[in-house]
């Protein structure tokens, strides 16, 4: 009797073992396949960006090119790039970035000015970086935090370089001067900063400033004449319009025998004689490395609108050959 417990109550010890046995085995791989089945989610993750270019010029090109490029380097095909170009319309803007938001883009780049005015209106969801943008309180009519935040779903890099230094240009390139005409666009809000910002400069170094302005590209040509007639010297800050009528200003300025000091390379390489400019694509790459950061969670709203670095005096030599000018110690002649 004794023998026959003794086996009984073993049966039920081995039972007892199989099935812990069992429990054990079956909830390993069911968590096991959740971590398996997880893995690949985050790895093949992928992003879609909506770029919004105001226009096409070199300068703009260039920070279009950097930005993607820094994203590209990180993410390679895991990110599809929406590239549009507004062709200098505003309303265009509106439009590409409405589309944006109803394709429900993962981040919009908005590459000027009013680019930047137009995705903002678009969306206070999707995060939003702006580039080749002089003013961020201008162009989203709002004050920047102490630290250059916006508080918003946007933030990004701009091309702002110190008035006093670009108006230094002019009595350093050319001493005898004694009036400047600002040449900008009326309608770009970014033109207009500066041009407050420039006029004060001027004024401080003693100089005569007066303002010609153009609605659109219909009038550059007339409006640079009557600039020429009347300065001598004409400044033009960087403005997406004249940048991209370029050919036009010069061929007004050469015939007038009037220097052009301009805001940025590309814009001096089309009819300037100096400039105080930054790499557009370096401004391109660090915009880039920011929406990398906003990608992998970082809140837009904290982020801080970074300012430009790298700032180079350069001059157009084929201009100033032209011109008969001879440049100072100190710049770096433009890459044909």
């Amino acid at each position: 009797m004794k023998k026959i417990l003794a086996l009984t109550l073993a049966l039920l010890l081995c039972f007892s073992a199989l099935a812990c046995a069992k429990t054990t085995e079956t909830s390993t791989p069911a968590s096991a396949a959740e971590t398996v089945s997880d893995a690949p989610a985050a790895a093949d993750k992928t992003y879609t960006i909506g770029i919004c270019q105001l226009v096409q010029h070199p300068a703009l090109d260039m920070a279009t090119q950097g930005f993607m490029d820094a994203i590209s380097a990180e993410l390679g095909d895991k990110v599809t790039f929406l590239n549009q170009n507004a062709s200098g319309d505003p309303a265009s803007c509106a439009v590409i970035c409405g589309q944006f938001v109803s394709e429900e883009v993962d981040l919009i780049l908005a590459n000027a000015t009013p680019a930047l005015s137009a995705a903002a209106s678009a969306t206070n969801t999707i995060p939003v970086l702006g580039t080749s943008v002089t003013n961020y309180g201008e162009a989203l009519t709002l004050t920047l935090a102490a630290d250059n935040s916006t508080g918003i779903n946007v933030s990004g890099t701009s091309d702002y370089v110190s008035a006093e230094l670009q108006a230094a240009l002019v009595p350093e390139m050319f001493p005898e001067a004694k009036t400047v005409g600002l040449l900008y666009c009326s309608g770009e809000a970014n033109s207009v900063f500066q041009a407050e910002e420039l006029t004060a400069a001027f004024t401080a170094l003693g100089l005569e400033v007066q303002s010609f302005t153009f609605a659109d590209s219909n009038d550059v040509a007339a409006v640079t004449k009557s600039a020429c007639d009347a300065v001598d010297v004409i400044f033009i800050p960087t403005d997406n319009t004249a940048a991209s009528c370029a050919e036009a200003i010069n061929n007004v300025a050469i015939n007038a025998k009037t220097p052009i000091v301009a805001g940025e390379e590309s814009l001096c390489k089309g009819c300037g004689t100096v400039t105080l400019t930054l790499s557009y694509y370096e401004l391109g790459k660090a915009t880039g490395k920011m929406a990398l950061d906003i990608l992998a969670g970082a809140d837009v709203s904290t982020m801080p609108v970074q300012e430009a670095a790298g700032i180079q005096k350069m001059y157009n030599a084929s201009i100033c050959n032209t011109l008969g000018l001879t440049v100072p110690d100190g710049y770096v002649a433009i890459a044909d």
